[in-house]
């Protein structure tokens, strides 16, 4: 370390662990100025992250419920009300659709490479695009990407394509981490492979205190605030593995009506936002600029019963035009009164999986950088479905949603609503560039969604 700059990749050391620093003023980065000249401006980066959900949602509940007359969005909808805080760090685009993959099975793979799924020959049809940035970014951070997953339930948990959305090459999906624990040490290298008493910090004490000696006062908050972060991560992680374990042997379920495994949160909000908070971290760290969330496999049957007032699987409840409870989609045991009910329990899934990104839209809008914005200003979130109408298995209309302004190159707060079917692999190619990749076409779009930065 020198008292006057340090680079992006300067990391803290000790006993086996190594901690990534967040951007701070002391990491200037060089820009091209006018007259050509380069000039030390504050660090930023861009970052990239997929957030997936099956089973599709009931027609009606992505639009907005009041825009103005250039689309500014004025107020969401009751669905999308856990987004309303946002509106105006979001972008909501209408009539996207895949010409090529959909579905429960064809959807997830090809959602982020914008082809078609080959089941015989386990073929996506090209590398997805998280994985397009990775290559591109793989030397500037420890990580080049990470795949998250909830860990699947119900039908279908090991079927191959329902579990892979990001590919490395057309017939190798690439390994989803569901495990809160395995995520945490591969970034940050902890000295055990499992449940530790000894915090990474401790580890890294020593470097962490020298750090301190001569950064910013802006930048003793930062450090202090990430610091902080990754402990609240460690006791987390080993309370939900040693209550996990607890409950398995004592034979209790889940929220979710499972066996609960070791490890992995029983409590399943504090499963999915221990996971968006490993995101965070990751961002925030630098440790990597591309992840990948699915919320559980492309056909999820997971119980949702802990939400008050539901009652059934999400697959089951996504097929809300029959309420008979005897279908084969049905567990044989729940039942509903009218469709109208099912489909308003279906419409409470997602706004409970809106709740969860609204979770994750916070965290990041309260981290500031030093170029000035935040971590979700310098982020392009995307999060969607690879079906329209969970109940009609369409691509059309699919639910999309952007958050983040991408460094600045994205004008949120907006209804994009497009006339005609827009190609979402246009969507992939925009965020694509703006991450740098020199590419003029992906997937089946042969331009970008232009729409983007208004």
């Amino acid at each position: 370390m020198t008292p006057h700059r340090l680079s992006r990749r300067t990391v803290l050391r000790g006993l086996g662990a190594t901690v990534a620093l967040p951007l701070l003023d002391v990491m200037p980065v060089f820009a091209t100025g006018l007259g050509g000249t380069a000039q030390a401006v504050p660090a930023g980066v861009n970052r990239l992250a997929y957030l997936y959900f099956p089973n599709g949602i009931p027609r009606g509940i992505w639009y907005p419920e009041e825009t103005a007359a250039d689309g500014r969005l004025l107020k969401l909808n009751a669905w999308m009300s856990p987004l309303e805080p946002f509106k105006d760090d979001i972008l909501i685009p209408s009539n996207i659709w895949t010409p090529l993959g959909n579905g429960h099975v064809n959807g997830p793979p090809t959602w982020l490479t914008g082809r078609d799924y080959r089941s015989r020959a386990v073929n996506a049809g090209g590398v997805s695009a998280d994985q397009i940035v990775a290559n591109h970014l793989r030397n500037e951070t420890l990580l080049p990407s990470l795949e998250l997953s909830l860990q699947g339930e119900g039908y279908f948990s090991n079927s191959l394509p329902r579990n892979a959305i990001s590919w490395s090459a057309a017939d190798r999906p690439m390994t989803r981490e569901i495990e809160p624990r395995a995520i945490f040490d591969r970034m940050f290298s902890s000295p055990s492979g499992g449940a530790t008493h000894r915090s990474v910090m401790d580890a890294v004490l020593a470097d962490a205190q020298a750090l301190r000696t001569y950064v910013s006062t802006a930048d003793h908050y930062r450090l202090d605030e990430y610091f902080e972060s990754i402990r609240a991560l460690e006791r987390r992680i080993e309370f939900a593995e040693r209550r996990s374990t607890e409950m398995r042997d004592d034979g209790a379920q889940s929220d979710t009506l499972t066996t609960p495994t070791p490890g992995i949160p029983a409590d399943h909000q504090s499963y999915v936002r221990l996971m968006l908070d490993l995101m965070v971290a990751a961002f925030q760290s630098d440790a990597t600029r591309v992840c990948t969330f699915m919320l559980d496999h492309g056909q999820s049957n997971r119980y949702f019963n802990f939400i008050p007032g539901v009652s059934g699987t999400w697959h089951a409840l996504s097929h809300y035009k029959n309420a008979s409870g005897q279908t084969e989609d049905d567990d044989g045991v729940t039942s509903w009164e009218s469709v109208d009910q099912k489909r308003a329990m279906y419409a409470e899934v997602i706004r409970w999986n809106h709740r969860q990104v609204a979770y994750l839209l916070d965290r990041m809008k309260a981290i500031q950088e030093p170029n000035g914005g935040t971590l979700l200003d310098n982020s392009m979130i995307v999060y969607g479905a690879s079906l329209g109408d969970g109940n009609e298995h369409d691509a059309n209309d699919l639910p999309t949603l952007v958050a983040g302004r991408g460094g600045g190159t994205i004008k949120t707060g907006r209804f994009l609503e497009f006339a005609e079917p827009t190609d979402l692999s246009s969507l992939h190619l925009s965020l694509l560039q703006r991450m740098g990749v020199s590419i003029d076409s992906f997937g089946t779009a042969d331009g970008p969604l232009r729409e983007l930065d208004g």
